[in-house]
């Protein structure tokens, strides 16, 4: 069996260990991309909710200057967003390549979508037990952390699953320009060199990866929602 699968992945097997690098430098990417860019996205998101009209803050011109800058950034290709941001990123952590330079990048790339998300999930909630809550003089933060985010805890946690599978395919993307990861790795020797089998491989890691993501997110949406 062994035998078998070194004549059919000849470079997978060769190459293994940095196979392995590679897959633990796309875990570091998407975990240390999803803190910031999720934790972000959440609080741009319950800020949209809150200063809508008829929100706990209202505040139109904050609203719509918010949604305006998210709308833009989310509208920029996510490789155009890194050339964009090549200067900065190299302020910010020295180099715009590698681990550390696709970071910056995919952070930015994910807040629009994880803010759009969290406003979603987070409308979903009955505005009359909100109102409820206000007629009872409980005070708006109490409002927020224990009514409005209690009550959106299974929208919000499948669109913390979709975020990281969008993070895993930024990830890839970020590869393809020198970021690191699986999809360097791929682009690297798969394609650049014509080796089908790494190309195979690291297609099927992707897949299983995102898989696993799904599958685990699904099982404890439905474990809140019962």
């Amino acid at each position: 069996m062994k035998e078998f699968l070194i004549e059919l992945f000849p470079n997978v097997y060769e190459m293994f260990g940095d196979l392995l690098d590679s897959i633990w430098q796309t875990f570091v990417m998407v975990g240390i991309a999803g803190i910031f860019g999720i934790t972000i996205g959440t609080l741009l998101g319950i800020s949209l909710v809150v200063s809508a009209k008829g929100g706990l803050y209202e505040n139109d011109l904050f609203n719509n200057i918010l949604g305006k800058i998210v709308n833009t950034i989310r509208s920029i290709p996510f490789v155009i967003l890194i050339a964009l941001m090549v200067s900065f990123t190299r302020f910010l952590v020295g180099t715009s390549i590698g681990v550390r330079g696709a970071i910056v990048p995919m952070v930015a790339g994910i807040i629009p979508l994880v803010t759009r998300m969290t406003e979603q999930a987070l409308l979903e909630v009955d505005p009359g037990v909100m109102e409820a809550a206000r007629s009872m003089g409980i005070s708006r933060p109490y409002i927020i952390v224990h009514i409005l985010l209690q009550e959106s805890l299974p929208g919000l946690l499948r669109s913390l699953v979709t975020s990281f599978i969008s993070l895993i395919g930024l990830s890839a993307m970020a590869g393809s320009v020198g970021g690191g990861g699986i999809g360097n790795f791929a682009i690297r020797y798969g394609y650049s060199r014509y080796m089908n089998d790494i190309t195979v491989v690291t297609v099927l890691l992707l897949l299983l990866i995102v898989n696993i993501v799904q599958s685990v997110g699904n099982r404890a949406a439905q474990w809140l929602t019962h």
